[in-house]
Protein backbone atom coordinates (compact mmCIF):
# COMPACT_ATOMS: atom_id res chain seq x y z
CA UNK A 1 0.00 0.00 0.00
CA UNK A 2 1.27 3.51 -1.01
CA UNK A 3 1.73 6.44 1.28
CA UNK A 4 -1.47 7.73 -0.55
CA UNK A 5 -3.46 4.91 0.18
CA UNK A 6 -2.34 4.84 3.68
CA UNK A 7 -3.36 8.53 4.62
CA UNK A 8 -6.71 7.70 2.65
CA UNK A 9 -7.49 4.70 4.84
CA UNK A 10 -6.19 6.85 8.71
CA UNK A 11 -8.66 9.55 7.46
CA UNK A 12 -11.40 7.01 6.77
CA UNK A 13 -10.94 4.80 9.64
CA UNK A 14 -8.89 7.66 12.50
CA UNK A 15 -7.83 5.66 15.60
CA UNK A 16 -10.12 5.73 18.75
CA UNK A 17 -9.71 8.59 21.20
CA UNK A 18 -10.05 8.74 24.37
CA UNK A 19 -10.12 8.72 28.16
CA UNK A 20 -8.16 5.60 29.70
CA UNK A 21 -6.50 4.39 33.19
CA UNK A 22 -3.17 1.95 34.04
CA UNK A 23 -4.71 0.63 36.96
CA UNK A 24 -2.17 -1.42 39.61
CA UNK A 25 -3.44 -4.52 40.59
CA UNK A 26 -1.82 -4.99 43.97
CA UNK A 27 -2.80 -1.52 45.46
CA UNK A 28 -5.85 0.10 43.41
CA UNK A 29 -3.71 3.05 42.13
CA UNK A 30 -4.54 4.53 38.96
CA UNK A 31 -3.37 6.76 36.54
CA UNK A 32 -6.02 8.39 34.16
CA UNK A 33 -5.20 10.02 30.62
CA UNK A 34 -6.71 10.82 27.67
CA UNK A 35 -5.15 10.81 23.97
CA UNK A 36 -6.39 11.32 20.31
CA UNK A 37 -4.94 8.02 19.75
CA UNK A 38 -5.21 5.58 22.45
CA UNK A 39 -3.47 2.36 21.00
CA UNK A 40 -0.37 4.58 20.43
CA UNK A 41 -0.67 6.37 23.96
CA UNK A 42 -1.18 2.77 25.61
CA UNK A 43 1.67 1.11 23.27
CA UNK A 44 3.91 4.01 24.03
CA UNK A 45 3.30 3.82 27.90
CA UNK A 46 3.89 -0.14 28.11
CA UNK A 47 7.39 0.97 26.00
CA UNK A 48 8.63 3.28 28.25
CA UNK A 49 7.76 1.45 31.84
CA UNK A 50 9.50 -1.65 29.99
CA UNK A 51 12.47 0.56 29.50
CA UNK A 52 12.41 1.93 32.78
CA UNK A 53 11.51 5.70 31.09
CA UNK A 54 8.15 7.06 32.22
CA UNK A 55 8.44 10.40 33.24
CA UNK A 56 5.87 9.34 36.08
CA UNK A 57 8.62 8.35 38.54
CA UNK A 58 6.09 7.00 41.41
CA UNK A 59 4.33 4.89 38.71
CA UNK A 60 7.72 3.84 37.10
CA UNK A 61 9.16 2.34 40.51
CA UNK A 62 5.55 0.24 41.64
CA UNK A 63 6.23 -1.32 37.87
CA UNK A 64 9.66 -2.69 38.31
CA UNK A 65 8.62 -3.39 42.64
CA UNK A 66 5.21 -4.98 40.91
CA UNK A 67 6.19 -6.40 37.93
CA UNK A 68 4.02 -5.70 34.73
CA UNK A 69 1.30 -8.44 35.06
CA UNK A 70 0.10 -6.62 38.41
CA UNK A 71 -1.03 -3.93 35.76
CA UNK A 72 -3.88 -3.59 33.46
CA UNK A 73 -4.75 -1.06 30.74
CA UNK A 74 -7.85 -0.47 30.02
CA UNK A 75 -9.73 2.37 27.84
CA UNK A 76 -12.39 4.15 30.03
CA UNK A 77 -14.40 6.35 27.65
CA UNK A 78 -14.06 6.49 23.59
CA UNK A 79 -14.77 10.42 22.07
CA UNK A 80 -16.32 9.74 19.16
CA UNK A 81 -14.85 11.99 15.91
CA UNK A 82 -16.94 14.50 14.64
CA UNK A 83 -18.27 14.80 11.25
CA UNK A 84 -16.64 18.13 11.16
CA UNK A 85 -12.90 18.61 9.66
CA UNK A 86 -12.16 21.51 11.75
CA UNK A 87 -13.24 19.69 15.01
CA UNK A 88 -10.70 19.57 17.51
CA UNK A 89 -11.27 17.16 20.03
CA UNK A 90 -8.83 18.54 22.52
CA UNK A 91 -10.94 20.38 24.72
CA UNK A 92 -13.35 17.52 24.75
CA UNK A 93 -10.91 15.24 25.94
CA UNK A 94 -9.64 17.49 28.59
CA UNK A 95 -13.31 17.46 29.72
CA UNK A 96 -13.64 13.63 29.49
CA UNK A 97 -10.40 13.25 31.68
CA UNK A 98 -11.38 15.72 34.23
CA UNK A 99 -14.74 13.77 34.45
CA UNK A 100 -12.85 10.71 34.91
CA UNK A 101 -10.29 12.02 37.24
CA UNK A 102 -13.11 13.18 39.58
CA UNK A 103 -14.78 9.93 39.80
CA UNK A 104 -11.41 7.79 40.27
CA UNK A 105 -9.92 10.57 42.53
CA UNK A 106 -6.25 9.03 41.16
CA UNK A 107 -3.92 11.33 43.31
CA UNK A 108 -1.77 10.80 46.30
CA UNK A 109 -2.54 7.22 48.05
CA UNK A 110 -5.51 6.39 45.64
CA UNK A 111 -3.15 7.14 41.99
CA UNK A 112 -0.06 8.65 39.94
CA UNK A 113 -1.86 11.41 38.55
CA UNK A 114 -0.87 15.31 39.89
CA UNK A 115 -3.26 16.40 42.08
CA UNK A 116 -5.63 18.88 40.02
CA UNK A 117 -4.29 22.94 40.65
CA UNK A 118 -6.82 24.62 43.24
CA UNK A 119 -8.06 27.75 40.51
CA UNK A 120 -10.34 29.03 43.64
Amino acid sequence: MDKKAKTKQYKENPPPMGVFRIKNKENGKSLVGSSVNLPAILNRTKAELKMGSHRNSILQKEWREFGSEMFEFEELEILEPSDDPAYNPAEDLHVLEALWTEKLSPFGDNGYNNPPKDTG
